[in-house]
């Protein structure tokens, strides 16, 4: 590990983030988490599903 990640470990135990940073962190992982379910139960809408590009293979 690099020592800076050491001093900002530190700096963290000394002065840690207040309530509302951490409730807004977690509210931000919730909805991630939500989106990832609709994608993973209901699936990805159609109209936003890029269309597939054929490969162009040049010959020698």
């Amino acid at each position: 590990m690099n020592p800076r990640h050491f001093l900002r470990m530190a700096h963290w135990a000394r002065h840690p983030p207040s309530a509302k940073r951490v409730k807004l962190v977690l509210a931000v992982v919730v909805v991630c988490l939500i989106i990832v379910g609709i994608e993973r139960f209901i699936g990805w809408p159609e109209a936003l599903t890029l269309d597939k590009q054929p490969r162009i293979r040049l010959k020698p």
